[in-house]
């Protein structure tokens, strides 16, 4: 009978530990974030002015704007706008406060007094509408003087 009883004791040790070793071998699922980065310059910087901009974006491709094409788009840059532009919203304004990297670019140089400063950078469809707030980015900036 002891004999039996250390058996099952055994026998039950190598399932735990065969267990625990499948439990282990178990791939371990990482969530990839897709979104948009500003990745020059950092929020809340002091920087000087031409303020070079460096962008990225993980989960689409950059590209030409024109037609409209799944996973792929444009960076539009806003200064002093909003957070994000709502899905679907048209961004084609194009002046001092509003960049259009149309041809797929990811750098930009932004000429800017000194002063503080909000830059958005929002992932546009081809055709410049807004891919809404998962696709946008907004930093806060210090513009100084050059020493």
């Amino acid at each position: 009978m002891k004999k039996i009883n250390i058996l099952i004791l055994i026998s039950f040790v190598f399932f735990a530990f065969y267990c625990k070793k499948q439990e282990e071998q178990k791939p371990v699922e990482q969530k990839v974030e897709t979104g948009v980065k500003i990745v020059e310059p950092q929020d809340g910087s002091e920087v000087t002015s031409p303020v070079k901009v460096k962008l990225e974006v993980v989960g689409k491709t950059l590209a030409k704007a024109g037609e409209a094409k799944e996973n792929e788009g444009h960076f539009h840059i806003l200064i002093n706008g909003e957070d994000f532009v709502e899905a679907g919203t048209h961004l084609h304004k194009k002046d001092e406060m509003n960049l259009v990297l149309d041809q797929g670019e990811s750098e930009a140089e932004l000429n800017l007094k000194p002063g503080e400063y909000t830059i958005t950078a929002q992932l546009a469809s081809g055709d410049h509408k807004s891919l809404g707030k998962d696709w946008a980015k907004k930093i806060k900036i210090k513009v100084v003087e050059k020493k």
